[in-house]
């Protein structure tokens, strides 16, 4: 085991700076300019000097190499060095990647924007795994009951139904109508009491909840699925056939070989909670990783979409990693050599 995963990380090095090209070479090649949103009346002289000094007219080659070094060892060294305190010699002169919007360095905004993101879409998925693992169990154990057909006719509405058009419909509902909750995330709050932790709960409960519920949808179809092709097995039979308990065939044989797919879904899940839900974090005005990503999109931010994209990407690999490990140590007869 070792081994392999010692061989699969060597194997992804090649594969990320692959992708960072892929990634690179699409972004720049996008018709952007750093000064397009500076005011009318500066003149064509000093828009080239800020084109110049932000290197946005040197060669693409020049420019992938400088973000590459900005990327991998300018930005781990700041990174050392905050989180330690040490001083790394050339630490004042060190290049790196700098927003074209902000004109700030991407990652501390990326580090800023992460916890609201990690609170709203890393809860839901928690919660909606948490939800979707037993109900598709049971769903399944359950077969054409009316517990089954109406999960699935849910699961399939959630599903289907866009993030964007239920959180539309949360807000109408529940903030405009009812008034329950708040519709704007207020990303300045500080929990400092029972008063605060109550308004953070207040204005999460939206957001979470539309994620949730699409998180579930898709888990416990899957996990659903899973499950009956378990329960039709040789070996469920002769559990059954030995006289073995209903609880102890299905808690020990089905759910635990049920699993082993959905794990594996879940660990691949994982890297979206990082990359942020891009729709709902507009909706609801969350300061979040997506809704940088949009505004970055929109403002022609080069290096912020580029920087971003590909940290997506290079948590989507990792994970995979992760998958994989995962499913060799969740079913004995995978064996890695």
């Amino acid at each position: 085991m070792g081994k392999y995963v010692v061989r699969r990380l060597l194997t992804a090095i090649p594969t990320i700076l692959v992708i960072s090209f892929i990634i690179f070479a699409i972004v720049d090649l996008s018709p952007s300019d750093p000064t397009s949103n500076l005011p009318m009346t500066i003149p064509p002289e000093v828009r080239a000097k800020v084109r110049e000094a932000l290197g946005a007219d040197d060669p693409f080659v020049v420019k992938y190499v400088k973000w590459l070094n900005q990327f991998f060892i300018a930005e781990p060294l700041n990174l050392i060095e905050t989180s330690f305190g040490i001083t790394f010699p050339g630490s004042e002169d060190r290049a790196r990647v700098i927003s074209w919007a902000t004109r700030g360095p991407v990652i501390d905004i990326i580090a800023q924007r992460l916890p609201q993101t990690l609170w709203v879409v890393g809860s839901s998925y928690i919660l909606g795994v948490l939800i979707a693992v037993p109900v598709g169990i049971y769903s399944a154990y359950r077969q054409y009951s009316i517990f089954d057909q109406v999960g699935t006719f849910l699961m399939m509405v959630g599903f289907s139904v866009p993030t964007f058009f239920t959180g539309l419909m949360f807000i109408i509902v529940f903030s405009v109508n009812l008034k329950w909750f708040d519709s704007v995330y207020d990303t300045t709050l500080v929990v400092s009491d029972i008063e605060t932790l109550r308004q953070q709960l207040n204005q999460m409960i939206m957001p979470v909840t539309v994620l949730t519920l699409y998180t579930t949808a898709q888990m416990s179809r899957y996990t659903r699925a899973s499950t009956l092709e378990n329960l039709q097995q040789d070996f469920i039979r002769t559990a059954r056939s030995k006289g073995l308990t209903e609880r102890v065939v299905v808690g020990r044989h089905v759910v635990r070989n049920s699993l082993i797919p959905v794990v594996t879904l879940i660990a691949l899940g994982i890297p979206g909670i990082f990359g942020g839900a891009l729709i709902t974090e507009q909706i609801f005005r969350i300061n979040g990783i997506g809704q940088y990503l949009i505004i970055a999109i929109q403002g022609g931010d080069l290096p912020t979409v580029q920087t971003v994209t590909f940290i997506f990407a290079v948590l989507v690999v990792f994970f995979n990693i992760v998958a994989d490990v995962l499913y060799g140590i969740l079913d004995p007869r995978v064996t890695y050599t």
